[in-house]
């Protein structure tokens, strides 16, 4: 484990090889799971004011479902989540041509026709973010769905923080980035 400011970093962050093929998982990460993705207050805020942009974009079955219940609920945990369809995808999913997963969000950000992107925990997956009182851990969540990940990861040399540059930097900031590469860059090292 690594410490930076209040973050206790898992070392598989550093460790596990890592780049998401979705010619292989089809985004299954979208679709499968125990609830929707966390959302964080603000995001859902955003992602409501934003809703009749995307609103079309929308399947009919999540059109449906978000009239009933909204765009987010509590899960078991209590924790704010969006909504699903079916228990299955999440209501932001779409699927191209090729049967891959995608968002709806990301891709109307990716655009440039709204300014908010998707939730920080789609962005920042595999690793997923547990708030205590004194510190947030941040952990790699190990999914059978993502073994292509980290056999594509394995053969380009990337590891998973590399990979996630951009949300963790989103999430946490530059500086902290920085940190976490040049822990990386000693533990590498002390392995030599």
């Amino acid at each position: 484990m690594l410490q930076i400011n209040d973050t206790i970093i898992s070392m598989d962050l550093i460790e596990t090889q890592f780049i998401c093929d979705l010619n292989k998982c089809k985004g299954q990460c979208c679709v499968d799971g125990d609830s929707g993705a966390p959302l964080e207050k603000d995001e859902n805020d955003k992602i409501n004011e934003i809703l009749p942009v995307i609103w079309d974009e929308l399947s009919p079955k999540a059109q449906a479902l978000i009239s009933k219940q909204g765009i987010s609920y509590e899960d078991y945990d209590g924790e704010l989540v969006t909504s699903i369809i079916n228990g299955k995808e999440c209501v932001f999913t779409y699927f191209d041509e090729q049967g891959v997963c995608k968002c709806v969000i990301d891709n109307a950000y990716r655009e440039g026709r709204i300014s908010v992107p998707k939730p920080i925990s789609c962005h920042l997956y595999p690793i997923r973010l547990q708030k205590y009182r004194e510190f947030t851990a941040v952990n790699y969540h190990k999914w059978s769905v993502c073994n292509p990940a980290v056999k594509l990861g394995q053969k380009e040399g990337v590891e998973l923080y590399k990979f996630l540059k951009e949300p963790l930097i989103r999430k946490f900031g530059e500086k902290w980035y920085k940190d976490v590469y040049e822990a990386a860059k000693l533990v590498e090292i002390e392995k030599e």
